[in-house]
């Protein structure tokens, strides 16, 4: 019997090469399962994890790296398929449905016809993996290569490997892998665990899945018969075995995906600090992989920055501050605030407690202070909205000062309407913008006014009732 031994197994010490065979080798990613443990109606692969669902830190680790990349659909195919499609960033992607959910080894034969005249070799990953390395996969297949193997498997062994499928091996000889549910109470001792990933010789595994049956305890084709299949043939099967038990994690239910998202965010905040970011509490920081974030920044304990956002050089965020999908320029200070989809410039304060709101744009030097909420408006250079105002659908000059209490009355019950205020304006505390309106440069509006009409530059505008003072009744 010609398989491989153990002498084979740690693909971590094997030298890694440039694969002249890579492009040569096309990748299947199964995608289809329902995944029932979420108890969710979102397809398992389309959760999040830092900012990425799933399947798009999958196609991730192998998008750029081999040939084709075929993705097996299934439950909510429609939804699936948007999800990886819409962003535009992936150019080589096929998809092939499962339209019955029979198993990981009927999913396979559903790329069968995309690959019926290709001879070279084919990855399969279950598409619950988020974070296996591109370098693991490298690894794997040169072993394959090397081993002239028809399936290269990457194990690993695990303390309490429950609910994987369990690598058996006679004298350290690769002769089945048997799956949790088809297990007995010995094969279950067993800690050599079924990663899912897999090297294949493409047209070897499609004459192996023609052979498979689905007589086991969930009525299913597994993928996993195949090695059997390969066994009883004398064909040469080498098991891979990585010390990386975090990297191949699956994704079965919330509780693992919020380990796996510890892990990578533990990573992330790592690559952060040797970046040159000061992250004062990272047990209380998470920052998704997709945010960008300059030297020299300093993100303080229980802050949260998501989304394609970027933070330059300088920057103090936190604590207790929430960023998203935002741009913040040089040397900002964000204290226990929310931002999302806006762009901040060079040198502003803001917060604490401040809501700056999507198509938000403030300018360097401002000042947006304690329960303020600024909305799809332009705040320019060195202006304040320093306590208790709200700014929507605004457009404010520069060197402005807006007193605590300032309201733009901007929405009619059927329309936004915009106010413009202009350079070096005066706003005494408590004052109503019924837009639209326009207030000119260097005008001084009094404190308690409502002002329903244009104000000329350099002007002073009152819209107050007269006090009046009158005695008591009793």
């Amino acid at each position: 019997m010609n398989i491989s031994t153990s002498e084979h197994v740690n693909a971590v010490n094997v030298p890694t090469q440039e694969n002249v065979f890579m492009k040569d080798t096309n990748v299947i990613i199964l995608a289809a399962g329902e995944g029932t443990r979420f108890k969710s109606d979102t397809p398992k692969v389309l959760h999040k994890i830092s900012g990425k669902t799933i399947v798009e830190r999958v196609i991730d680790t192998v998008i750029n790296d081999f040939g084709e990349t075929i993705v097996v659909v299934g439950y909510r195919s429609a939804e699936v398929k948007k999800a990886i499609t819409e962003s535009g960033k992936y150019k080589n992607i096929v998809f092939v449905e499962q339209k019955r959910q029979l198993g990981s080894g009927d999913a396979v034969k559903q790329a069968e016809k995309k690959l019926k005249n290709f001879n070279g070799n084919v990855i399969v990953i279950s598409g619950d993996i988020p974070l296996l390395k591109k370098e693991t996969i490298g690894k794997l297949l040169d072993i394959h290569e090397k081993e002239k193997a028809v399936c290269t498997v990457l194990t690993c062994e695990f303390e309490n490997p429950e609910n994987y499928g369990r690598i058996v091996r006679n004298g350290g000889i690769v002769k089945s892998i048997i799956e949790e549910k088809d297990a007995n109470a010995e094969i279950k001792k067993i800690k050599e665990i079924n990663t899912g990933i897999y090297v294949f010789s493409a047209q070897e595994l499609f004459k192996a899945l023609k052979k498979i049956k689905s007589d086991n305890a969930k009525g299913e084709y597994y993928l996993t018969d195949v090695v059997l299949v390969f066994s009883s043939q004398n064909k040469k099967i080498v098991a891979c075995k990585t010390n990386s038990a975090e990297e191949i994690i699956g994704i079965n239910n919330r509780y693992e995906l919020s380990k796996a998202e510890n892990i990578l965010r533990k990573n992330i905040l790592k690559n952060l600090m040797f970046s040159g970011v000061s992250i004062s509490d990272p047990e209380t920081t998470y920052i998704d992989e997709t945010v960008v974030i300059e030297k020299d920044a300093t993100i303080l304990p229980s802050t949260i920055i998501k989304g394609k956002t970027k933070i330059e050089s300088g920057c103090v965020i936190g604590p207790f501050s929430y960023i998203e999908n935002s741009l913040v320029g040089r040397n900002v200070e964000i204290k226990a605030s929310f931002v999302y989809g806006a762009e901040i410039s060079k040198d502003v304060k803001i917060g604490p407690f401040s809501h700056i709101r999507p198509e938000s744009k403030i300018g360097p030097k401002a000042r947006i202070g304690n329960f303020s909420e600024i909305k799809k408006s332009s705040i320019g250079e060195n202006t304040k909205v320093s306590h208790l105002s709200y700014i929507g659908d605004s457009q404010l000059g520069k060197d402005i000062n807006i007193g605590a209490g300032t309201i733009t009355c901007n929405y009619d019950g059927k329309l936004k309407h915009k106010t413009e205020i202009g350079d070096g304006s005066f706003i005494g505390s408590n004052t109503n913008f019924v837009a639209p309106v326009k207030i000119g440069k260097g005008v001084l509006v009094a404190a308690g006014s409502t002002i329903t009409e244009d104000v000329p530059d350099k002007m002073l505008a009152i819209a107050r009732e007269r006090q009046i003072i009158k005695r008591r009744r009793k």
